[in-house]
């Protein structure tokens, strides 16, 4: 049993960015987890979705297949079944769809349309209105990010988020036994810059901290921020892209909302100006993947690609 010891920050992102800075430089050399509040998602749309979600996970699998990941082709869109989705080559114990922005048949892989189903009939609209609300919170944390790093307020926008990659996840994980050695869903990192996590009550999430591993339980009205291996590389290891996992043990069916903002897919991601290329505590903890986020040159996408490539397999060659 991981103790629920609250190492993790809240912070109230509706304040000035001057006046939230350096408890949020702090939370991000700590932990790279921290929790947002006063932010503007009207609560009306995240219960919404909620049920919205439920009811299409509780459909016939028969029936979920009608948007089946495989016929998503290089938008890398739509549903897949519990244990399709690979940690480390272990198969998760959730199923989801994926989504990301609205947007015309493209050659760019993870760009493109949105599978939806059509049951329940608002969960598209519900989709797409939440993913602009969260997706302008994104924003505002990158903004009070880019003070925390000693830099103007709109960097971020203006070097690697003007035209970001959002993607968008819905999660259903089954509970499971107390004892059970499997993992709702295996230690990982995210790859981008920030993850914006809303989570049910159900609790679960457990994040690597510097003395092991501690729970990030749900608070009321909050959304869970993580840092992404991006940061983490062009801060030279000063922020964290820190390790996480999920072991669904509460009895009920849990559910996860998690948003990914992340850079341009054409951007190349350097150290920002204000910390160089120091990586004064780079890798520090041993990665999940003995994967380094320096070892590496390329674009966002070329990085990204590398990694969703493992956790499906089967649709690699969509996009490979």
């Amino acid at each position: 049993m991981v103790p629920e010891i609250r190492h993790i920050p809240l912070i109230d992102i509706g304040r000035d960015p001057d006046d939230i800075a350096a408890e949020l430089d702090r939370a991000c050399r700590d932990t790279g987890f921290f929790f947002v509040v006063g932010h503007d998602v009207p609560v009306d749309l995240q219960q919404r979705l909620d049920a919205l979600s439920r009811e299409f996970f509780a459909l016939p699998d028969r029936e979920k297949a009608a948007i089946d990941m495989r016929l998503g082709g290089r938008a890398w869109r739509g549903w897949f079944p519990v244990g399709r989705e690979l940690t480390s080559g272990v198969p998760d114990q959730k199923e989801g769809i994926y989504f990301g922005q609205e947007r015309p048949p493209s050659d760019l892989p993870l760009h493109g349309p949105n599978l939806f189903p059509e049951r329940p009939a608002g969960l598209r609209d519900a989709v797409l209105a939440y993913i602009d609300a969260v997706t302008a919170l994104g924003h505002r944390v990158l903004r009070a990010l880019a003070v925390a790093l000693g830099l103007e307020a709109g960097w971020f926008d203006a070097h690697l988020t003007h035209d970001p990659l959002v993607l968008f996840r819905i999660f259903h994980y089954p509970p499971l036994e107390q004892r059970d050695e499997r993992w709702s869903v295996g230690e990982h990192t995210d790859y981008g810059l920030i993850t914006i996590l809303a989570q049910d009550e159900s609790g679960g999430l457990e994040v690597r901290g510097p003395d092991g591993w501690i729970a990030a339980p749900p608070i009321a009205n909050s959304f869970v921020v993580n840092l992404g291996d991006m940061l983490e590389r062009m801060t030279g290891g000063r922020y964290k892209s820190t390790p996480h996992r999920v072991h669904n043990t509460s009895g009920a069916d849990r559910l996860s909302f998690p948003l990914f903002l992340d850079p341009a897919w054409a951007a190349e991601v350097l150290p920002v100006p204000t910390v160089g290329d120091a990586r004064e505590n780079s890798d520090a903890i041993d990665r999940w993947d003995g994967a380094s986020v320096h070892e590496w040159s390329g674009t966002y996408g070329d990085y990204l690609l590398t990694k969703v490539g493992r956790v499906f397999p089967e649709l690699r060659d969509e996009v490979l």
